[in-house]
């Protein structure tokens, strides 16, 4: 049935679409569980010329596509349409592109220190503004031909001030510039004739101060980074606003300004620069499109899957348009972009991680109607039309090819002793340039697009095909179904790829010679792989440990953890940009919250040892939960992410715990544990080594899993053991594989699984055995792990093994890199190449060189670096 439904959407694209949305809604409100893809599936282009992200979803991108950078957010087209600039903030350097659109040809660069999302033209095209971010500056070129020329920056204040400008709209009757400051909670009005005289307005009654920042500077300092990062904390408060876009009313003689953090769109007085009112929005509203009347305000809510259309007249929202693919679809699509056509009856919608463009008839307002879906590449960021209404413009974040480099080249050493990697070669975004037909032959292509935009979602449960589950598996089907398995613990760990622990396994597709970490090093991973089930393409589906616990907790990373870590990670000599998740910002948090909002909606019992809990400032000292949810929830006295303190101290205290549960015969029927040592403190001169602490993550891990499986609790118990994050370590497949573990007595002992599974599949797993309801489309959609398991139990317990290595040895002042100021006071503050080359270097010798990582397209690259250019 599901596969003639889908012929229908090819033969009819309006018929085929409601009834695929109404066998998905059927699907999303029954909670049933996706079927496994087969067993040989890997990331990458299909037979059928589709390619395959980690995620089990796929990109099949429409348009003609041009290689542009790291990371494009926004597109400026010139007014007369010829050429449109693409602005880029990702991790490496930040630039502008030019592209003649006819061509689809790069003809200028232009490098900028810093910049974020804000770009664009003035009326007539002769100048073009984008933002300086933490510089606190926006930048001003002459367009010539093509060309940006004759740049000047407008300071807006002391670089040391805490604003970060982002969105930026031009007054042109009032030659005035408007600027929304993203981390300063405020706009900025800047006269572009005379004197700048940039004045502040408030977009809130949140009346806190600029922060000032102190730069981070040579020698680090960890109490002082500790210092910094709680004020980062203490800087977030109920009255952030984190303002995005602008947009100017001249009718109105007003300014709208999106309030990412507030579900809302402040208006401002243009006159007396004062706020009127807000209008109340969904989740992480962004961008946003003004009709040329003035009448109508559309807003595009990123954390839920809506488009507000606002009535200017009165600030009521007239109606939420739907740009998911599915109707009742769980968060996830993340519309982030907007677009009208010059005859503004057709509205185009990026939906980031649906790697798609809805589009939608909005010719009545209020009644708009859904005309279909182009597909996209990896998630778009930004959506334009040209001013004829003949070409549709997509920016691709993260491109549409996998590409991989087993061969190719070295990271090295440069002046400034960073790692450096030619990683703009093999990974980039892409420029779509699509055709668009005529209004009345539209909707005829969007039948084609559409139905290869459905092709490409597992939502669509028909398209997937898979071996079934067995009736005997006890990982339930369907949500509700009961399951032999009460208990679930989740493990997680830090930073490491499969080949660099599991590589030297025969039995895996494993890269021996990539092995830093072998038997005699991790005894218990490779007991555990051999005795209970070996994953050997399973991937995570993050970067870096930013976005990494979001996913690990929450099936998702919102677009602000998204567009913020790349600042954070490869911009943060100011810095300005503090670490954006794991509890530290509200705004981070998906709105469906994690997986204990799920298990505390169940009615499900749970506990946290040092997932999102602040450490106390010693050990003796309680820790404090990040999150409301788990107030009540965590072990005060377990220590989180600290390289100083040994993952066996924290298996001694999660045991004790596991002892008190025995003795009052029962424990939480989910607990998350921490055990992050295996990040390492690379070559750190008189701290641990790479070995050393690895082996003490072995011996944690050992410890925990051998006192579970002797407890009362084994036979009714199943542990999760996976990485938040792979840290750019080296893999013969792509950087992003990782280590997870399956242990139960339901395991298929001593089997090889190869189904490509992630970070979503583990959660969905548990959600499964649990009861708790998926917590966005991403879980909901992922392969469950139905292969790890069996119908009959074996509880024999487990008999941890110790390392053959010295857990106290400890690095000389002779290491490569031992001489090097990194930040490890919290997880990925130090930089992740240079990191994993250091510690390459620590087992391998300093004279070895760390191969270059092999990536495949389905996770985002860091990029080599803002000094790359």
């Amino acid at each position: 049935m599901r596969l003639s439904l889908y012929a229908g959407l090819v033969g009819s694209v309006l018929l085929g679409v409601a009834l695929l949305t109404s066998c998905a809604q059927r699907q999303a409100t029954t909670e049933h569980a996706a079927a496994p893809l087969p067993g040989s599936a890997t990331p990458g282009r299909q037979t059928d010329g589709s390619i395959l992200l980690h995620n089990q979803w796929s990109l099949r991108p429409a348009g003609r596509q041009v290689e542009i950078g790291d990371f494009p957010v926004n597109i400026a087209v010139h007014p007369k349409g010829q050429f449109a600039v693409v602005l880029h903030a990702g991790y490496s350097a930040h630039h502008l592109l030019v592209i003649d659109i006819p061509s689809g040809k790069v003809v200028s660069r232009q490098n900028v220190p810093e910049t974020f999302y804000g770009l664009t033209f003035t009326k007539d095209g002769q100048k073009l503004y984008c933002s300086g971010a933490g510089k606190e500056v926006v930048h001003e070129f002459e367009f010539r031909d093509g060309q940006l020329q004759a740049h000047r920056e407008i300071q807006l204040r002391e670089p040391k001030k805490k604003g970060v400008p982002a969105g930026l709209a031009i007054a042109e009757n009032a030659g005035a510039l408007y600027v929304a400051n993203v981390w300063g909670h405020r706009v900025t009005r800047v006269q572009l004739k005379g004197e700048a005289n940039p004045l502040d307005l408030m977009v809130s009654t949140n009346a806190s101060s600029l922060v000032e920042s102190t730069p981070l500077g040579q020698d680090f300092d960890t109490a002082a980074a500790n210092k910094r990062a709680q004020a980062a904390i203490i800087e977030s408060n109920p009255g952030d606003t984190f303002p995005y876009a602008c947009v100017v009313d001249e009718k109105h003689q007003r300014l709208y300004v999106s309030l990412w953090a507030k579900a809302g769109v402040a208006v401002l007085d243009l006159k007396e620069g004062r706020l009127l009112t807000v209008w109340p929005t969904q989740e992480h509203p962004c961008e946003m499109v003004l009709t040329r009347s003035g009448r109508f305000l559309y807003v595009a809510n990123a954390n839920r899957n809506t488009v507000s259309i606002l009535d200017t007249e009165n600030g009521r929202t007239i109606e939420n348009i739907w740009a998911a693919l599915f109707p009742d679809a769980l968060p996830g699509s993340t519309p982030n972009s907007l677009a009208l056509s010059p005859d503004e009856r057709t509205l185009f919608v990026a939906i980031a991680d649906n790697d798609a463009v809805a589009v939608f008839d909005v010719s009545t307002p209020g009644k708009s109607r859904s005309l279909g879906f182009i597909p996209a590449g990896w998630y778009p960021t930004s959506v334009r039309v040209t001013p004829d209404g003949r070409k549709l413009l997509v920016a691709n974040g993260r491109g549409i090819l996998p590409k991989a480099n087993p061969l190719g080249p070295q990271p090295g050493r440069d002046s400034t002793n960073r790692t450096v990697q030619y990683i703009g070669g093999l990974y980039k975004g892409t420029l779509a340039i699509v055709d668009l037909p005529a209004r009345g032959k539209l909707e005829h292509s969007l039948k084609t697009w559409t139905a290869d935009t459905y092709r490409c979602s597992p939502l669509l449960a028909g398209a997937k095909v898979g071996a079934p589950r067995e009736a005997s598996n006890p990982v339930p089907g369907v949500l509700g179904e009961k399951s032999p398995i009460k208990y679930c613990l989740y493990i997680i760990k830090e930073n490491r790829t499969y080949d660099q622990v599991l590589g030297d396994l025969p039995q895996g597709k494993g890269d021996p010679t990539l092995c830093l970490f072998p038997e005699a090093i991790t005894p218990n991973h490779h007991k555990l792989a051999r005795e209970f089930v070996l994953l050997d393409n399973f991937y995570v589906n993050s970067e870096v440990s930013a976005d990494g616990h979001e996913w690990t907790m929450g099936a998702y990373a919102t677009d602000f953890v998204k567009k913020m870590w790349p600042l954070a990670y490869g911009h943060n000599g100011s810095d300005k940009y503090p670490y954006p998740s794991e509890g530290n910002f509200d705004i981070a948090a998906p709105v469906r919250g994690y997986l204990w909002d799920r298990a505390l909606e169940a009615g499900v019992s749970f506990r946290s040892y040092g997932e999102f809990v602040g450490n106390g400032k010693t050990p003796a000292d309680p820790g404090k939960s990040k999150v409301k949810s788990l107030a009540g929830h965590y072990d005060p006295y377990y220590r989180s992410f600290d390289l100083t303190y040994p993952d066996r101290k924290r298996a001694e205290r999660f045991i004790s715990e596991l002892k008190r549960f025995e003795a009052e015969g029962d424990m939480p029927r989910l607990q998350i544990l921490r055990l992050p040592n295996d990040h390492t403190h690379g070559t750190t001169a008189k701290m641990l080594t790479p070995t050393a602490l690895v082996a003490d993550n072995d011996v944690g891990l050992g410890m925990v899993i051998e006192a579970l499986t002797k407890s009362k609790f084994w036979p009714e118990l199943a542990i999760f053991v996976l990485e938040d994050d792979a840290q750019n370590g080296s893999d013969h497949v792509d950087a992003h594989r990782s280590p997870a573990f399956v242990i139960s007595p339901y395991t298929r002992k001593g089997s090889v699984d190869s189904t490509m599974y992630s970070t979503t599949s583990m959660l969905r797993t548990i959600e499964l055995i649990l009861g708790l309801k998926p917590m966005t489309q991403f879980d909901a959609a992922a392969t469950p792990m139905f292969r790890c398991f069996q119908a009959n139990p074996d509880t024999t317990p487990y008999t941890a093994v110790a390392p053959g290595v010295n857990l106290d040895e400890r690095n000389g002042v002779a290491a490569w890199g031992s001489d090097l100021k990194l930040n490890f006071a919290e997880e990925d503050a130090a930089d992740d190449l240079l990191l994993n080359e250091m510690v390459w270097r620590s087992i391998r010798g300093n004279d070895s060189p760390m191969p270059a990582p092999v990536r495949a397209g389905f996770v985002f690259s860091r990029g080599a670096g803002k000094d790359e250019d």
